[in-house]
């Protein structure tokens, strides 16, 4: 069986890039910018890439990975910043898991 996870969007330090699936254009402007602001802070803090994956459960995960010669990269405040984001924007990422089980679940 095949495992479904859908990224919703993801920033990278190395690229210095900023990436939002299409399917989830939809999403009213200001929870699109808090998104965006939110990833682009946290690489730009810590380093490496941060990817927000739903899984096939439809949780929201955020995944954090960097390249294994990144001597800049800062594991201990990635894991910080990711309990900060999970505290602070405890809402957004509910809300965010809701519109995922109702627009998406049943069938991308």
């Amino acid at each position: 069986m095949e495992q479904k996870r859908v990224v919703l969007c993801g920033a990278s330090a190395y690229e210095q890039k900023y990436y939002l699936n299409e399917k989830f254009k939809n999403l009213p402007s200001q929870i699109q910018d808090d998104l965006k602001i939110m990833c682009v802070l946290f690489t730009e803090d810590v380093g490496g890439v941060l990817t927000l994956v739903f899984d096939e459960e439809g949780k929201l995960l955020l995944e954090v990975s960097a390249d294994e010669g990144d001597l800049l990269f800062d594991e201990i405040g990635s894991e910080w910043k990711i309990r900060q984001i999970q505290k602070e924007k405890t809402e957004l990422l509910q809300a965010l898991e809701m519109y995922y089980q109702v627009f998406f679940a049943n069938g991308t």
